[in-house]
């Protein structure tokens, strides 16, 4: 597949999907484990026909492996959908999610013994102090919008989601540094990881088998919806999900693509202008409370991500490439 065909892939899917999640959130905030148990499933079997080849295909990397990385991939993915039913804003998810960077750095140095540049430590900086703007103006609109007693029971939930968003992604990155070293030893084999990490959970979502019911009770008593072209009608929470996990497929193939065909500096930068792009879109067309404190938390924490990469460096050097091979011709 084309360069850009993939960047389509990325922008399309994982564009589409952060609205279609939302128009699920907004209608039922606690569904998010009926959304993310359709993922899983819909990725395993997906996997188990093309990667796996109906079992048929031994792992490359053993299965006790992908057992551990299996459960901090379930657990986050859990946690970070159910911290939408917990006064978390979209966009504040949006935002604080981008903030895996700083896990990253935190438990690269605790755990991998890393050093990084002042540079670095300064980018890191830069989206703390971003994270932390969005995180005390979205603190003080959950209070105002609220009475007094409901005030401080609106904050003690949206407490309580910020520790879960905090905890996840703590646990994302230590799952990253699991799945490095893994990598290191047996090789990469991404479609693997990304078919076990969704098939191997599905058991553990049977003690989440009552609140998947009764979400799906609820997506069948909302309204009806014609679907264009196929002209069939259907509960429209449910077309919503059905488009939530297809668009989340288009998301995963693009960046997997992007991986195998880019440098990985290519596929910070189009993950990057993506989640930018969603925000902006979630904020305009939902219209989200966000007021200019919230708008310079945000560039902080997209300039913070691009200083990380060292995108000018790498953009400066690529352009004096050419330059240099003229003045050797």
């Amino acid at each position: 597949m084309h360069p850009l065909c993939a960047v389509g892939l990325v922008f399309a899917g994982c564009c589409s999907n952060v609205i279609f999640l939302e128009l699920l959130v907004r209608k039922h905030p606690g569904c998010g484990n009926i959304v993310t148990f359709a993922q899983f499933l819909f990725i395993a079997v997906e996997g188990f026909l093309f990667e796996a080849r109906l079992g048929t295909k031994r792992p490359a990397i053993p299965i006790r492996y992908y057992a551990t990385m299996v459960t901090m991939f379930f657990t986050v993915s859990v946690v970070n959908n159910y911290a939408l039913n917990l006064n978390i804003a979209m966009p504040l998810h949006m935002i604080f999610r981008s903030g895996s960077l700083i896990a990253n750095m935190i438990l690269g140095i605790i755990i991998l013994k890393k050093r990084y540049s002042m540079f670095k430590y300064t980018s890191i900086a830069l989206v703390s102090v971003g994270i932390f703007i969005c995180t005390s103006m979205s603190a003080k609109q959950v209070t105002s919008q609220s009475s007094l007693s409901d005030g401080f029971q609106a904050f003690t939930w949206w407490l309580l989601g910020i520790g879960a968003l905090t905890f996840a992604l703590l646990t994302s990155a230590r799952m990253g540094i699991f799945q490095e070293t893994l990598y290191k030893q047996f090789g990469k084999h991404s479609k693997e990881a990304l078919f076990y990490n969704h098939a191997l959970p599905l058991p553990g979502f049977i003690f989440l088998a009552s609140d998947i019911y009764s979400h799906a009770v609820l997506f069948n008593k909302s309204e009806s919806y014609q679907v264009p072209v196929v002209g069939v009608t259907v509960p429209v929470m449910w077309f919503y999900l059905l488009m939530n996990v297809a668009t989340q497929y288009v998301c995963i193939r693009g960046v997997f693509t992007l991986t195998t065909e880019c440098t990985s500096l290519t596929v910070t930068l189009v993950v990057t202008l993506r989640k930018f792009v969603s925000l902006i879109f979630s904020i305009l067309y939902f219209q989200n409370p966000f007021t200019l404190w919230h708008w310079l938390g945000t560039s902080f924490v997209f300039i913070g991500t691009l200083m990380y990469t060292e995108v000018w460096n790498s953009l400066g050097t690529t352009k004096s490439q050419p330059w240099k091979e003229d003045k050797k011709n």
